[in-house]
């Protein structure tokens, strides 16, 4: 039987609740801005993109910092996941956990809302949710970006195609609801997009660069 809202969310709502806070706010967290602070770069919301996430970072200050960056953001989504386990023991906790990281990401509280695309902090969420769907995504997206050198195509990609690979692979209790969450994930990524949509269209989007600073 399929079910669409999981148990644990009418057994153990507040603690549902206090995964979700926490996980909103170590998602607002930046780790660009705090990279770009630490290392003297510049205000990563006055340059280039004008977003927080690792993109913007790599292309201003390198791919030392960009790397640093990523890994930075996909870490928060997977302590704010490993906390909603370890308070409630059920994983599709980890689940709205890992989707309210993204949104602290993405409309962080600290920053006046003013965050990244979310990219790197939904890596951390898919790798720690659904691993193996997540690591076949990744080498196809890594394909991709290394064919077309397009880091906001492949963005895209990845969370539409895991959404995809998840909604057709998965057969659990709670089917319906990992559908949803997973096509959510999906919309967040490419609303977050829609400039980089309008530039790929005029071809005009910037290509990715495999130079080193």
């Amino acid at each position: 039987m399929i079910r669409m809202i999981p148990a644990v969310f009418t057994e153990k709502p507040w603690l549902v609740l206090l995964s979700c806070v926490i996980a909103y706010l170590l998602g607002s967290v930046s780790f660009g801005l705090i990279v770009a602070r630490f290392a003297g770069g510049p205000d990563l919301r006055k340059v280039g993109s004008g977003n927080t996430g690792a993109s913007n970072v790599q292309r201003t200050m390198g791919w030392k910092f960009g790397l640093i960056t990523f890994a930075g953001d996909s870490l928060k989504s997977v302590f704010s996941c490993l906390i909603a386990q370890l308070l409630t023991g059920d994983h599709m906790a980890c689940l709205a956990a890992g989707l309210f990281c993204i949104i602290g990401h993405n409309w962080p509280v600290y920053y006046r809302f003013r965050g990244g695309k979310g990219v790197a902090a939904s890596c951390g969420v898919l790798l720690y949710c659904f691993p193996v769907p997540a690591l076949i995504c990744f080498v196809l997206t890594i394909a991709l970006i290394v064919i077309t050198r397009y880091i906001s195509l492949g963005s895209m990609f990845l969370l539409t195609s895991f959404s995809v690979l998840v909604s057709l692979t998965y057969q659990g209790e709670y089917r319906l609801y990992v559908i949803i969450w997973s096509v959510l994930l999906a919309v967040i990524c490419v609303a977050r997009h829609h400039a980089n949509i309008g530039r790929l269209l005029k071809g005009t989007e910037n290509k990715l660069r495999f130079k080193s600073k």
